[in-house]
């Protein structure tokens, strides 16, 4: 991820909003998210890395994400405070997370989520029965990215760089190993890089192989793309599984990663009516 992302997607959504005259619900929700995550990150400024190269260059080799989640220095009180913050937001727009959990939405929830919690989370086992719901997981878990990822992409931005790229080629982050929720094709070579869903970092990966099952079965990898062929929709139909991708050699402006995501919603409901998924 490069650094001040965050404040050039701001920029570009005002710009939107003045040419557009208004801006979608999701955007207006993700400005909303955006402006927390961004201001939080400043606060915390450059990480505090204790990692050493050997450390960063053996996890590498190693296929290991650079990343655990000891590794991390959390200060516990700015991120219950976030999530404080994040939930609220998260409320204002229930039109699409459905009904908020009644135990988050009292004064004292933000002690709820603890280091247990965030570490449950990051290394993506069921969360404590504290918190959780089981119907409602799925939005607990989204608050709570929401709300932990300015550490994240604060140390992603400083790590990325260690990362030799043709040494990964793997299904999942480097930095902080998320899964890819994206990809796009870059300028010189139409080399295929993945977006991670949780830090956006971002990392090279085959072109004819699946980031989720692995396959390498051409029978089973398509892709569809548009009139100007910008975006593609690649499938799997072993996992079936779905990638939006952006082919950065017919991109006409400057693209931002992780604002794609939001502008990207038709391609979402077109693989969806095909019986196709996201992540698992």
């Amino acid at each position: 991820m490069a650094k001040d992302t965050g404040t050039k997607i701001l920029k570009k959504l005002s710009v939107m909003e003045k040419e557009e005259g208004k801006l979608p619900l999701l955007l207006k929700f993700f400005r909303d998210i955006l402006r927390i995550q961004d201001a939080v990150a400043k606060k915390i400024g450059r990480p505090r890395i204790n990692l050493t190269a050997d450390t960063v260059r053996d996890r590498i080799e190693q296929k290991i994400p650079i990343l655990s989640f000891d590794d991390l220095d959390i200060d516990l009180r700015l991120f219950q405070d976030t999530f404080t913050r994040v939930t609220d937001t998260f409320m204002k727009y229930l039109d699409f997370f459905g009904d908020i959990p009644e135990r988050l939405r009292k004064p004292e929830a933000a002690r709820l989520f603890n280091k247990k919690v965030i570490r449950a989370w990051f290394n993506g086992v069921a969360l404590p029965l504290a918190i959780s719901t089981n119907s409602n997981d799925a939005v607990i878990r989204a608050i709570i990215q929401s709300a932990f990822k300015p550490v994240l992409t604060v140390y992603a931005e400083e790590l990325i760089e260690y990362v030799e790229q043709e040494k990964w080629r793997q299904k999942y982050c480097p930095v902080c190993g998320g899964i890819p929720d994206m990809a796009f094709l870059e300028t010189e070579r139409g080399a295929r890089y993945l977006l991670c869903s949780r830090c956006d970092s971002e990392w090279l990966y085959q072109r004819l192989q699946c980031p989720y099952c692995g396959t390498q079965d051409t029978d089973s990898l398509s892709f569809f793309t548009d009139e100007k062929g910008l975006y593609q929709l690649n499938v799997c139909d072993k996992c079936r599984r779905y990638l939006k991708t952006i082919d950065m050699r017919k991109a006409n402006n400057d693209v931002l990663m992780p604002l794609e995501r939001l502008l990207t919603t038709e391609i979402d409901r077109q693989a969806r009516e095909e019986g196709y998924i996201l992540m698992a």
